[in-house]
């Protein structure tokens, strides 16, 4: 806890009863965030699509997701039979707890005084909270894998495999992108990545890096989240309903739950560490409110992006998803990242490495071309002339076995 002030005061009943207000007001405020995102997502869709979306309960439809989850809460828990009972309980759990976590280090405000302490307006604030969201999203794969594997049943097994390969595919591309901004920022701590941008609007990340980690940042997360169009662990018309088929009642809830948390969480990520958190200017009245404005409105913007992607984009296959990851998105972020760091010892070294990576990257280019157009021209050739042999069949020049070039030469 290194870097909260709260904790150099001691452990004492009003520091416990601080910590405890921060970890449940955290909880219930991500709660209540995915609980107006559901609809927010189900509203604006229906807008871009010319349709009414939900009108029912509340006023806008805004209790919805409420009647949903209530509806979600009281129907029959299921358990199939071939099922590991432990793994199946728990997956669910790995899939919901990484995600709040994630969110306990992220600063969503500065500094306030409550009993006399200063207290940061986030849960925690470890000197290596960076580190922390990257483990939890690994952590995230399990719940997803065991969820497949622990139902008995190929079709979310299947689902589970896909979803586990696309979400290790995109790990390296965040992680390049985030060593970026650790090396930028000289700090693994979220409030410390916050701090090094606060001194004008250009010194974010989004600015001081180039666009392209923000860009990578944002397309591995929207793969990492299973949000469209990287949707794939649940493609309907192939997977019957992918890694959760076998859910039911609550804990399929649970898994719907911590998809939208992970949306939430990731937005804020994303704020945090390319568009200066809470850094914003602000008034002198309730000087403490302006930082949380700007956060969430940031954050916000980012909320709208996801929906708008999935409004706006169709599903893409499979390999290319794969090949986005792989060819792409890896080798670019591994690029930038020399750039950068060879820019921090010297101008001229950064401008010398661009240069150079310009140069290969153009080789490499028409390398490829050449080898991609080779292939067209073999795929277009004719079809082989094929032989009559004495016994009046066609035979190809280019068969094998028994019924091969070499056989038609010794009969004649």
């Amino acid at each position: 806890m290194a870097g909260d002030p709260l904790f150099f005061h001691g452990l004492n009943l009003a520091v416990f009863l601080i910590v405890l207000v921060r970890v449940v007001a955290a909880f219930a405020v991500l709660l209540v965030a995915v609980m107006m995102t559901i609809w927010f997502e189900r509203k604006v869709i229906s807008d871009l699509q010319n349709r009414i979306g939900p009108n029912r309960a509340g006023p806008y439809g805004i209790m919805q997701t409420l009647a949903d989850g209530i509806k979600l809460f009281f129907k029959e828990d299921l358990l199939p039979d071939r099922a590991n009972r432990f793994v199946f309980r728990l997956a669910p759990y790995l899939s919901i707890v990484p995600a709040f976590v994630i969110f306990t280090v992220v600063p969503v405000g500065g500094e306030v005084t409550i009993a006399g302490h200063p207290v940061l307006l986030q849960v925690a604030n470890p000197p290596i909270g960076i580190l922390v969201v990257l483990a939890m999203s690994s952590i995230g794969v399990y719940g997803v894998m065991l969820a497949g594997w622990s139902s008995g049943s190929k079709y979310p097994l299947l689902g589970s495999v896909r979803a586990s390969a696309q979400m290790i595919s995109y790990e390296a591309a965040l992680g390049l992108s985030v060593v970026a901004v650790v090396l930028a920022s000289g700090s693994l701590s979220t409030r410390g990545i916050v701090l090094s941008q606060a001194a004008h609007f250009w010194d974010w990340n989004l600015i001081r890096l180039g666009i392209i980690p923000f860009v990578i940042f944002m397309i591995a997360i929207t793969a990492e989240t299973n949000r469209p169009p990287f949707d794939l662990t649940e493609a309907e018309q192939e997977l019957v309903g992918g890694f959760n088929t076998e859910y039911s009642s609550i804990r399929f809830a649970l898994f719907y739950l911590a998809e939208f948390m992970n949306m939430i969480t990731m937005s804020a990520v994303v704020v945090t560490l390319f568009l200066g958190g809470p850094d914003g200017p602000g008034f002198h009245v309730v000087r403490w409110l302006w930082p949380i404005l700007w956060f969430v409105g940031k954050t916000l913007v980012f909320l709208f992006c996801y929906v708008w992607l999935r409004a706006a984009l169709p599903r893409l296959r499979y390999d290319q998803l794969m090949e986005l990851g792989w060819k792409r998105l890896i080798p670019l972020s591994l690029a930038w990242l020399l750039v950068i760091a060879a820019v921090m010892i010297s101008p001229a070294w950064g401008f010398g490495v661009l240069g150079a990576l310009i140069v290969a990257s153009v080789f490499l280019w028409r390398a490829l071309a050449v080898g991609n157009r080779r292939r067209v021209e073999l795929s277009v050739l004719p079809p082989p002339r094929l032989l009559p042999d004495p016994a009046g069949r066609a035979v190809s020049p280019i068969g094998s076995g028994s019924t091969g070039k070499s056989e038609v030469r010794a009969r004649e």
